[in-house]
């Protein structure tokens, strides 16, 4: 009994649905145009906030609008070809196929054109062909970026995995076998890489199936090609197909490249500098960052304050918590609970530790207030900080007097204590006290 994918009248029906593919390509394509750019606003909003976090998802929101970036590039051009090869079925209807004799050109290049323009029909069938392939490709890059995502992803856990959290290994045994998989993995990530970019070069010589038939098993699952190989091998056992995946890599990046590509007008001044003493950025001021936009690293309420008051904030990041620990060592934790955790189960233990952690926060908030140190031109204020949340980011808000500053033009310097080591091989660690950043404003009595 013949199974169902190679039943007559299963390969029946797929030639004739193969015939009128292109509806489905043409709806398909526009569904996914209209949601895929529905979707990037919000996304770059979660990429936006998660930078100024310094967030670990800023690593997925980044794949993820580079692989709708992708999808919508690819989608337009095959819609924009279809288009045009729905007007040339339109345009045979009426006028037929070319006729090189009406044009009464000579014969050289009569002959010429014929050679090298051919048919009509030629030519509709060859944008028939390129729509097909590149609204399948399309679909085939993508599974590219999600392999390409999760490799980069085992790079950074191999690299940034840390055991002696967990009491497994030593720091010294840590490094050692971090090394070993980093080097590992490295080599036999080329050795893929050489035969994706060839095309199979490895898999065509016998004396390196010994060695390259392993790795490829392995990381077939790791990357999960054997998802998309069927449609890969199927691309490259078509010569029209194989030039054009061929030409994929080089044709993105030279996209890449031109996307970078700007009018610089001046030696020294450049818009995107951070804020100094010199230049004010609009990320530091509170009523000038927009919707959607936040707060980078530190941020007062306005550029021009007529109030005589003047409010503070500062984001909270994971560096801040780590040197809150070095500075007061009884604020430890027993176990790190930091990181990307699920919450699903643990609403109930949430409360209760919520109740516990209210406790810790005057001992927090006090260690806080001696690492950071704010000034306002050459005047000192105590640093008085609180918890708090602005437009979802959590932080350290305080409010600064302006009852004794002059009006004009002042600096707000904002310093903390941080800690380092003198020479590598010492475990003490020195404080210092390092400049974090120096916003302008004007004061002027409303």
């Amino acid at each position: 009994m013949k199974s169902n994918y190679t039943s007559i009248k299963f390969k029946q029906w797929l030639d004739k649905l193969q015939q009128e593919s292109w509806q489905l390509e043409l709806l398909i394509s526009g569904f996914s145009i209209l949601g895929l750019t529905s979707s990037m606003d919000p996304l770059q909003n979660k990429m936006n906030e998660a930078l100024a976090e310094g967030s670990p998802y800023t690593i997925v929101y980044s794949f993820v609008i580079s692989c709708c970036f992708i999808l919508t590039l690819n989608l337009v051009i095959h819609v924009i070809l279809r288009g045009l090869w729905i007007g040339t079925i339109g345009l045979r209807y009426v006028s037929n196929d070319i006729n090189y004799d009406n044009l009464n050109y000579t014969k050289k290049f009569t002959h010429y054109l014929k050679k090298k323009v051919g048919t009509f029909d030629k030519y509709i069938s060859n944008l028939e062909d390129l729509c097909s392939i590149l609204f399948a490709m399309t679909f085939l890059v993508l599974f590219y970026f999600i392999s390409l995502f999760i490799f980069s992803l085992i790079i950074i856990i191999i690299t940034t995995t840390s055991f002696d959290k967990l009491g497994i290994l030593s720091p010294s045994s840590e490094k050692f076998i971090a090394i070993i998989f980093f080097i590992l993995f490295s080599i036999s990530s080329i050795i893929i890489f050489i035969d994706f970019i060839t095309q199979g070069f490895l898999k065509k010589k016998k004396w390196t199936t010994f060695f390259y038939f392993p790795l490829y098993k392995v990381f077939s699952y790791i990357t999960l090609s054997f998802l998309y190989r069927p449609l890969l091998y199927n691309f490259l056992d078509n010569k029209f197909g194989k030039r054009i995946l061929f030409l994929l890599l080089p044709l993105y990046f030279s996209i890449s490249i031109l996307s970078k590509i700007q009018n610089i007008p001046s030696n020294y001044i450049i818009k995107n500098s951070y804020t100094s003493a010199n230049f004010s950025n609009d990320s530091n001021y509170l009523n000038l960052i927009k919707e959607n936009e936040y707060v980078k690293d530190i941020a007062i309420d306005s550029k021009i304050i007529t109030n005589s008051y003047a409010k503070v904030f500062i984001l909270f990041k994971e560096e801040t918590e780590d040197l809150i620990f070095k500075k007061n060592k009884n604020l430890v934790p027993k176990k790190d609970t930091r990181g990307i955790t699920n919450t699903f189960f643990k609403s109930e233990r949430n409360r209760n530790k919520l109740q516990q952690i209210d406790s810790i926060y005057t001992p927090y908030l006090k260690t806080f207030n001696q690492i950071y140190q704010l000034k306002i031109d050459s005047t000192k204020f105590t640093s008085d900080f609180i918890i708090t949340k602005l437009n979802k980011q959590v932080g350290f808000e305080t409010v600064l007097s302006l009852k004794n500053i002059s009006e004009g033009k002042h600096i707000l310097k904002v310093s903390r204590i941080n800690f380092i080591k003198e020479k590598k091989e010492e475990t003490k660690e020195k404080e210092i006290i390092e400049k974090v950043i120096e916003i302008p404003f004007w004061y002027y009595k409303d």
